[in-house]
Formats: structure tokens, C-alpha cells, sequence
């Protein structure tokens, strides 16, 4: 996209250009899309001049000597309440009057495009348009009182001879008079008229009706200023204060209209914050040895103790062991020595000799708690305090004379931290104004008249950042240009709602999952050791390994403890994602990868980004390789020998899967007794049936599915005549069979009996066109099998995995064909220990039975007739792609081995291992021996998961934490397959630092843009790449549904020992 992508599109220019004078004035619609009767607007002008006129008939009383002045309020309030009790009622009986003709409609609250037909002056349409009226009967009320109330109030508040009191001019009072009205009108419509949507807008949904009382709250403040002034007697500091809000007070509605002033939600979270921070001495709630542990010392120079060319764990402890002894000596400075030097320093202050006052109270309370909550930042307004003792000589400052140690050391608390939030601020708003410029990509027609715009009114954006710094808000960039405005203060999580509570949750989630419990103790160790620098609440990091970014946000952080929350960003990247991606790989690549030949304190290349590389820490975590197959599943070699490493791997499997089917049993008994519950219809101890193999020519007879006639009814639901009442061995006590339905025909079930019936009284049919009819009377005669060993029914197949309809010279070929001594080496491998007795020739008894071998075969084939068909040609490579992900098209052969589920889960699962030998044959070299075959199946059995990414076992797996993970892909743009490969190891996770106030502007904007523009499209300016700012990141990061993390963890608490 290029960076003259629009800032809004057409649909939502037009939009905001009706929104923002609705906001300006408190909710009249005077701009809508369509054309509406002249009465609408003027009602609005009326309704919205109401309270003036109220106000006016009280003023008027006052000004001629008729009523005193608190007469005068409660008039104006009593008739305000009236009136808007009035005008609530007015709008429910318009509801319930259309309510019996009114069709459903959806309400969307970011279009407002909704079109009123309107009929009369005070039509039920119009009532509805101007005055929606509220959602709670209680709100109904308690809106009306307090409207009363504030025009009471706002009455008595500026009233002209109080005004005149105050300034003792009439050309001033005259303009306070005329412009407070307006700004008291404002608040009485948004109040009970109809609510304006806000530009400080924190919650996506006002459930309570809370966004209505905003602007009569701070209304409500400026009152209350002027009625302490007014019962004060001869206080200074109030009547100064109160002639300067007075003034202010003309300008509240710019201020709400600019979304300067916070809703209530986020004003109450945010004073509560503060309070608890500066006025308690604790940390922010979720619900300078340090830097020689950096790679950057102060962000700027290269640190000369920090080990360089990390690229390896043990490389990297190893080059760190000295900087962790000085960690280790940091912690324990903090933790123990600093905070007993502190109290005692504290305990013999003068101020706690006298008679305690308020302040002293306040004072001390929030520093003795702070020593122990913020050991560092209370180590240093100290120091800073001592020293400022010591530069004021003169005993008679207010420094000295009017502040005690603990009031001293609040407001040295307090202008720390809004320094250092200045600091940021001023950072990130130059990061904006030259990266406008430098970056290419981000230089519009307009930018070089808002740079010049910047620098001549430079002073005004100080002015800016500084109010920001002072309020503790963020620094808004209006579409993220260099146009700053101030947002409203908000807690430092800067979102509404539990931590954690929402994600975008995709494949990539398990990934997040399994590497944060990992990456949570690694930080334990960095955060205790000072390594991610000055970690306080509101701090933001970011982790980087290969395509997987994780997000970091510090929420508490008290005494040897710490909260936090971990992000993690899609793993499939847009060319957005991609480019500010590649641009965090340069930078960590700078610090950690790129050292060894660089100069002692070589300087930061990329000083000025808003990320800053801290350390680098070891996490257990998966690491993904993807290789291309080119050469190896397309050798024509290769995929010969598969059809025989296949038969290999499954007579293995097949083994493997009877043998431990034969610890459950015991004894050749028992397993004659399980046998008999598992398949009810075998009626034979100690023997085994076997389907008959098939004559060639009649090898696709249904024969072998179920009984035919010519007369038989293809659409009959159940068999007709003795076909209900005969049962087939072997047709009984089955997996059900995947039934076959005729191309065009129309799937029926059976009105006349229950729809669930029990295994051994029911018939599953399957219809299989064009094959030749067979004679009803013909049946399958199966013969018995006696084994040579007794023990050999251990390892008997289940009597349904016999059945499969292949022709007599097909099982002599696999006879043929069929690995022996591989099968008897697998015997070999035996141990029976599960056996209570047994012959010591037993495994030489096992190997001897031709019966049994006899069983596998017939197996093995089953199998290669479902997978491979009947003829003997080399697989393609599509093949062998399709039935690997099990997506083979449909054959006779297919259709009865996958229905039988277990042993074609057992078929495929062999399949897998047979690739992925392939592919380490080819990759590693040939296998050896048979003990190597074995021992490479073994290892992908316990160590190894071989499937598809798609595949829930998939997650399963990451979660259980296999060592390896191993996936088969085709990409058909380029017609490649590729082998991916995870690997569970500890590798090096790369840790930075990002701007805070940064991140905490460009979400004041994304919040600014989302809920109040409504400007959602996936390719606006504010969501492009921007290398420096990693701004499609940082919008990733932010919470749903504004941002969109695929994972997002509960608050984490890490101790820091």
C-alpha cells in the first residue's frame, strides 16, 4: 500500500463528518444522510435551549430583587426536573403506541444510518428520532432529578452579579454568562435528550447508561469549586482558583469534543491508580546497577561486559556467568541491605519527634511502604531528596519551612515519574515527525506541511506533551501522523475488562501455550536480576523467536514479585507484519548476533526506535524447520522401496498393537475369553476364523459384503424373507461398515422401529453397483485354523481386520513378497513378561506357526489393498501425498479398511512412519540392520509425532511436549512438497524494550479510530508497516476486539527471589 492510502474512506468521512458536530454539541443531529422536515431540527433547537430558558426565568427573579438566590435554583431545578420527567414520558408513549406495528429491527450503533419517516411535528417518529429515551425505568428517574438538580445548580453558578463579583467586569460576565449557558446546555442534552458518543470512549459497550452522566460529573466539579469559595470565608487560593475555572469552564466543550477529559469508567480506575501509586507508596493494579546488565547501556552505547555473538544457550551462559554474580549482588542490595538502610534513615526524621499532622501521616505511611513495593524508585527520590536538602541553604524556602520529609519525598515521587514520562513522550512525538519524512513509505503530500507546522509551533506541542506528562494520559497521534491531540487519562493496562479474558484463539494458540510457562520463568530470573532494564508497571517488551513474537506487558510489581501478561502475535504474516518483523530481526541481529569484531561501546545503530534490545533468555520452546522434498518424494527409487518399507512397518505395528492388546489377557485363556466378549459371534476356544480367499474371478463379489438376490429391492431398508432372520458369522458384533449409496438415490431411514439397535440385531448394508449377482444361496464357508502354538492367539488380529475381498493369487504373491526374517526378528523382540508361565521355546513356537504367520499376511495385504489397490506399480507422488493425509480417492479396497477405523488409523499411522523413514534414508542414509529398523521405529513411536498440522493429536502433542513433531505440506502455487519439523529444545529467546508511551499512544488512537471514527478497514493508513513505530505490532497486541493476539495469558505472578 502506498502512504497516500486514504485516512478515512469515503463512507466513513461522510460518517465522522456527521458524528463529531453531534459530540460537539451534546447529541442534536443536525447534519443527517437523508432529508429530513424542518420541524426535527428546529424541535432539537428548542429542546436543546430548554434549561437555558428555565435558567433565565430564575435569573431574571434574582436580577430584580424578587427571590434570593437559592429560591432562584431550586425554581430553575424544580422546573428542569419537571420538564425532563415530562420528556421521558413523552417518549415511552410513543414507544408503546408503535410498538404493536413495529417491525424487529437490528439496531448498529456505527453506522446510525438508520432512516425515521417522519409524520408530524410530535409524531411517535419524530419523539423516538430526538429523544431515544433510556434503557432502565430507574435511569428514567434518576437522569431527570439530576438534571434538575444541575440546572439548579448551573443557575446559581452563573449568575451575573456573582460573575460580576468575581471579575468586576461587565464585558466578561457577559461572555461567561452567554458561553457557560451553552456549555450547561450541552451537558442537560447528552444528559436527557440524547447522549452524544463520546471521543473518550474506554468500554466498547455502555451497558449502565454510564457515557450520559459524563459531562454534568465534570459540570457537577466546577460547581462544587464555586459553592466552597461561596461558604469560605476569605480563602485566597479557592477565590483564585475559582475565577480561573470560570474561565475553563467556557471551554469544557472542546475539551470533551478532543476526548481530553476521561469517562467516568476510566477516570475512577485511573484516580484509583494514582492514589495507590503515589498516595499509598504502592503498585499500579492489573485487575542503576541494572543497566550493566543490558546489552545497551542507557539505550545508546554497547554495553563492554555484555557477551557478545549470542547465538547458542550454552555459549550464552557461559559468557554470562560474571555478569549474574553481579546480578546476585544487585538482588540482595535490594532486597535486604536498601530497604533497612532506608527506615532506619527514615526513623530518625525530626518530623516524627513532633505531634503527627495529616501530612506527616500521609506522608510517611505511603515512603514506609514504598521502601518495601518500589525499593528502587524509593532509593532514588531519596537521594534526590538529600541533595536537594543540601543545595537550599535558606532556612526560610517553603521547601524547608512549609514541607515535611514525607511531603517532601511525595512530590519528588510524583515529578520523577512525569518526568521520565515526558521524556518518552517527547521521544515518540520526534519519532513521529522525522520518520514522517525519512520513511519513504510513510511520506504523504501533506507531511511536509505538518512538519512545518510542528516546527513553528513547537512550543505549543511541548505545551502538549507536558499536559499529557501531567495527567498521566497518553500522547495521542490523530491516525498516527503528527498531529498530536491528548487523550484522557486511563489506567496504564489502558484496557477495559480482565487480563487474559480474550484472544483470537487459531492452530497458532498451542504454540503460545506450551513456550509461556517456560518463558515465564526465564523472565523471573532477568526481572530479578535487573536484565530488561527498568521494569515498572506499564513497561512493554518484546520477545522474538523465528516467525513467533511474543508481547510483554508489566502490570504490578511489588516487593519480590511481579505481574505480568504475555501476548502472542499471529504466526502467519502479512506483508505488513512481515516487513516490521524483518525490521525487529535487524535490530536484535545488531545486538546479539553482529559483535564481534565492533569497537568497545559501539553505538546503538538504531537509537531512536521505539524498541530497544535488552538480553537474550533461554526457553524451552519448539523449534521449526522447513525443508523442500524435491528429490526425495518424487525419486522413482525412493518410492519403490516405500511399498516394501511399508509392509514392514506395519507387520512392526501390527505386532506392536497385538502384544500389548495380550498384557490386558494374561494367559492364551484369557485371551480366548476377552475374544469372546470383544466378537460374540466366535463360538470357537482356542481356534481362529479366517475369511476365504478369493477365487480371481470372483474376486469383487459382494459376496463378501452381504447377501445378493436378483430379486433382492436396492431401496429396501431391511433384507426381505430369511435374509432377517440368518445370521452370517462374522457379519455380527463388527464396527459398523461404511454404508455405500447409490449415485442420484435418496438417503431413507425406517419409520417402524426404534432407530438404535443393539450390534448383534442389526444388519449393515452397503449396495455396490455394477458388480455381477450372486445366488442368495451361495454362502462363504470360513474354516477353522488351528495354531501350532497355543500362545499364538496372543497375537492373533482381531477377526474383522480378515475380511477384506482380495483374490487367492494375490495373497500368494504377498506370501511371496512378504518379509519373513523381519518378522521373525520382531518376534524375537518379545519378552512376555506379562506372562505368568511360560515354555522357554516360546518365541521359536511363535515363529514356527504358519497359521499365524498366515493371519499377517492377510493383514498386511488388507491394508496395501485399501491404500495401494490391487496392482503392483510404483506410487506417485500425489498418491503418496493423498494417503498420507488420508485423502486417497475412493476404491472397493478403501471403503471396507475404513470401516474398520482402528485398523485404519493403524494402517495410516504406518504409512506415516514409512514417509518419514523414507525421508531420513534419503536425508541420513540407509538403515543398517534390522536392530536399526527397530530402534528408529521405537524412537518415532516414544519421541516423535508424524501427522498433519490440521490434526488435533497435533496439538496434543505440543502441549504434551514431544521432542519432535514432523508434518507433510504441498504447495500448489509452486508445486512443491515440503517437510516441516519441530523440535523441542531451549534456544536463546530475544528480549527488547519498546517505548511505553509509544505503545500507549498509538492504542489511545486505535481506541480513538475504532470506537468513536468507526474506521475499521483492514488497509487504513494507521494500520500499514511502519518500521520504526511497529505499528501493525502494536494494533496486533492491543486487547479484542480492537487488536487481535492469538493468545493472550491470565495475569502471571513471578517471583523475584
Amino acid at each position: 500500500m502506498g502512504p497516500d492510502v486514504p485516512l478515512l474512506n469515503d463512507y466513513k468521512q461522510e460518517f465522522f463528518l456527521k458524528r463529531f458536530p453531534q459530540t460537539l454539541l451534546g447529541g442534536p443531529r443536525f447534519k443527517l444522510g437523508y432529508c429530513a422536515p424542518p420541524y426535527v431540527y428546529v424541535n432539537q433547537i428548542i429542546l436543546f435551549l430548554t434549561p437555558w430558558v428555565l435558567g433565565g426565568v430564575g435569573t431574571l427573579l434574582y436580577q430584580l430583587g424578587i427571590m434570593k438566590d437559592y429560591y432562584t435554583a431550586a425554581l430553575s431545578g424544580g422546573l428542569m426536573f419537571v420538564t425532563a420527567l415530562i420528556l421521558q414520558m413523552t417518549n415511552l408513549y410513543a414507544k408503546q403506541k408503535t410498538a404493536r406495528v413495529e417491525r424487529m429491527q437490528i439496531q448498529n450503533t456505527l453506522t446510525d444510518e438508520d432512516e425515521f419517516e417522519f409524520s408530524s411535528c410530535v409524531g411517535s417518529e419524530t419523539v423516538k428520532f430526538i429523544i431515544p429515551g433510556k434503557k432502565y425505568i430507574i435511569n428514567t428517574v434518576f437522569h431527570s432529578l439530576l438534571a434538575g438538580v444541575l440546572c439548579g445548580l448551573g443557575t446559581w453558578y452563573l449568575l451575573p452579579n456573582r460573575i460580576t463579583l468575581l471579575y468586576s467586569n461587565i464585558g466578561g460576565t457577559v461572555m461567561i454568562f452567554v458561553f457557560g449557558w451553552v456549555t450547561v446546555c450541552i451537558g442537560e442534552y447528552s444528559l436527557i435528550i440524547n447522549t452524544a458518543t463520546e471521543t473518550a470512549t474506554f468500554q466498547a459497550l455502555d451497558t449502565y447508561e454510564i457515557t450520559a452522566l459524563m459531562r454534568p460529573f465534570y459540570i457537577f466539579v466546577f460547581i462544587a469549586v464555586d459553592l466552597a469559595h461561596r461558604f469560605a470565608v476569605n480563602t485566597a487560593i479557592l477565590e483564585q482558583t475559582n475565577q480561573i475555572l470560570h474561565i475553563v469552564f467556557l471551554f469544557l466543550p472542546f475539551l470533551w469534543a478532543m476526548g481530553i477529559l476521561p469517562p467516568l469508567d476510566a477516570l475512577f480506575l485511573w484516580g484509583m491508580e494514582q492514589l495507590l501509586e503515589f498516595g499509598l507508596g504502592g503498585s499500579p493494579m492489573s485487575s542503576n546497577t541494572k543497566e550493566i546488565q543490558r546489552v545497551y547501556l542507557f539505550g545508546v552505547f554497547r554495553n563492554p561486559f555484555y557477551p557478545k555473538d549470542v547465538r547458542t544457550v550454552t555459549v550464552f551462559m557461559e559468557k554470562q556467568r560474571r555478569l549474574m554474580k553481579v546480578g546476585v549482588v544487585r538482588r540482595i542490595l535490594l532486597t535486604l541491605v536498601s530497604p533497612f538502610a532506608m527506615i532506619a534513615f527514615l526513623s530518625l526524621d525530626r518530623s516524627l519527634q513532633n505531634l503527627h499532622s495529616v501530612s506527616v501521616c500521609i506522608g510517611f505511611t505511603r515512603i514506609f511502604r514504598m521502601v518495601w513495593q518500589n525499593t528502587e524508585n524509593a532509593l532514588l527520590d531519596i537521594v534526590v531528596m538529600s541533595i536537594a536538602q543540601m543545595l537550599v541553604f535558606n532556612p526560610d524556602l517553603w521547601w524547608n519551612r512549609s514541607l515535611d520529609t514525607g511531603i517532601r519525598l511525595l512530590l519528588v515521587g510524583i515529578l520523577r515519574d512525569r518526568l521520565l514520562q515526558f521524556v518518552s513522550k517527547l521521544q515518540f512525538a520526534i519519532a513521529i515527525l522525522l520518520t514522517s519524512w525519512t520513511e519513504k513509505k510513510q511520506r504523504r503530500k501533506s507531511t511536509a506541511t505538518l512538519i512545518a507546522l510542528n516546527v513553528v509551533f513547537f512550543p505549543i506541542l511541548l505545551t502538549f506533551v507536558a499536559i499529557s506528562a501531567l495527567l498521566s494520559s497518553p500522547l495521542l497521534p490523530l491516525f498516527t501522523l503528527p498531529v498530536f491531540l491528548i487523550g484522557f487519562p486511563r489506567p496504564i493496562r489502558s484496557w477495559p475488562g480482565p487480563v487474559g479474558a480474550t484472544a483470537c484463539v487459531c492452530s497458532d494458540t498451542v504454540y503460545y501455550q506450551q513456550m509461556v510457562p517456560s518463558l515465564a520463568v526465564a523472565l523471573q530470573s532477568a526481572l530479578a536480576a535487573g536484565s530488561l532494564g527498568l521494569s515498572l508497571p506499564g513497561s512493554h517488551y518484546l520477545c522474538r523467536f523465528q516467525d513467533r513474537l511474543m508481547w510483554i506487558l508489566v502490570l504490578e510489581k511489588g516487593f519480590t514479585y511481579c505481574g505480568v501478561n504475555i501476548k502472542g502475535l499471529e504466526l502467519q504474516e502479512t506483508s505488513c507484519h512481515a516487513a516490521e518483523a524483518h525490521r525487529v530481526d535487524e535490530i536484535f541481529e545488531m545486538a546479539f548476533e553482529h559483535q564481534e569484531h565492533t569497537k568497545i561501546l559501539s553505538p546503538n545503530h538504531h537509537f531512536g526506535h521505539i524498541l530497544t534490545p535488552c538480553t537474550v533468555l533461554p526457553v524451552r520452546l519448539y523449534s521449526d524447520a522447513r525443508n523442500v522434498l524435491s528429490g526425495i518424494i518424487d525419486s522413482h527409487e525412493n518410492l519403490k522401496q516405500l511399498k516394501d518399507d511399508f509392509i514392514k512397518v506395519l507387520v512392526w505395528m501390527l505386532v506392536q498393537y497385538c502384544y500389548k492388546k495380550s498384557k490386558t489377557w494374561g494367559s492364551p485363556g484369557n485371551a480366548d475369553e476377552n475374544k469372546k466378549g470383544s466378537f460374540p459371534e466366535n463360538q470357537h476356544s482356542g481356534a481362529v476364523e479366517r475369511s476365504r480367499p478369493l477365487r480371481e474371478e470372483d474376486s469383487f463379489s459382494v459376496d463378501t459384503i452381504e447377501d445378493w438376490t436378483d430379486d433382492s429391492d436396492i431401496f429396501d431398508l431391511e433384507p426381505s424373507g430369511r435374509m432377517k432372520d440368518r445370521k452370517e458369522p462374522g457379519q455380527l458384533g463388527m464396527t459398523p461398515k461404511v454404508h455405500l449409496s447409490i449415485p442420484g438415490s435418496v438417503e431413507t431411514q425406517s419409520q417402524d422401529g426404534p432407530q438404535e439397535m443393539l450390534p448383534e440385531d442389526k444388519l449393515y448394508r452397503a449396495v455396490a453397483l455394477g458388480l455381477p449377482a450372486v445366488d442368495k444361496g451361495k454362502q462363504q464357508v470360513v474354516p477353522q485354523v488351528e495354531f501350532s502354538c497355543c500362545y499364538s492367539e496372543l497375537l492373533s488380529i482381531p477377526e474383522e481386520w480378515r475380511t477384506a475381498p482380495v483374490p487367492t493369487s494375490k495373497v500368494n504373491e504377498m506370501r511371496q513378497r512378504f518379509p519373513e526374517e523381519w518378522y521373525h526378528f520382531i518376534l524375537s523382540q518379545l519378552d512376555f513378561f506379562h506372562l505368568k508361565e511360560k515354555p522357554s521355546n516360546l518365541l521359536e513356537d511363535l515363529m514356527k506357526d504358519k497359521a499365524l504367520k498366515d493371519l499377517y499376511i492377510h493383514g498386511v495385504l488388507s491394508c496395501c489393498f485399501g491404500l495401494f489397490g490391487l496392482d503392483n506399480t510404483v506410487p506417485a507422488a500425489s498418491h503418496v501425498f493423498r494417503a498420507y493425509t488420508g485423502g486417497i480417492p475412493w476404491s472397493v479396497g478403501l471403503d471396507w479398511l475404513t470401516g474398520k477405523p482402528e485398523l485404519f488409523q493403524l494402517a495410516l499411522k504406518a504409512f506415516r512412519y514409512t514417509f518419514k523413514l523414507m525421508v531420513d534414508k534419503a536425508s541420513l542414509g540407509p538403515v543398517e540392520n534390522f536392530k536399526e529398523l527397530v530402534n528408529c521405529l521405537e524412537e518415532y513411536e516414544n519421541d516423535w509425532y508424524i501427522g498433519l498440522v490440521s490434526d488435533r493429536e497435533w496439538q496434543q502433542a505440543v502441549l504434551q511436549e514431544k521432542p519432535y513433531l514432523f508434518s507433510l505440506g504441498h504447495d500448489p502455487n509452486m508445486g512443491i512438497y515440503t517437510g516441516r519439523v519441530l523440535t523441542l529444545q531451549e534456544l536463546l529467546v530475544q528480549v527488547g524494550k519498546l517505548n511505553d508511551e509509544a505503545v500507549r499512544g498509538q492504542w489511545a488512537n486505535l481506541s480513538w479510530e475504532l470506537l468513536y471514527a468507526t474506521n475499521d478497514d483492514e488497509e487504513r493508513y494507521s494500520i500499514q508497516a511502519h518500521p520504526v513505530l511497529l505499528r501493525n505490532l502494536t494494533v496486533q497486541a492491543a486487547d479484542p476486539p480492537l487488536g487481535y493476539p492469538v493468545y493472550s495469558s491470565e495475569l502471571l505472578h513471578l517471583p523475584l527471589f
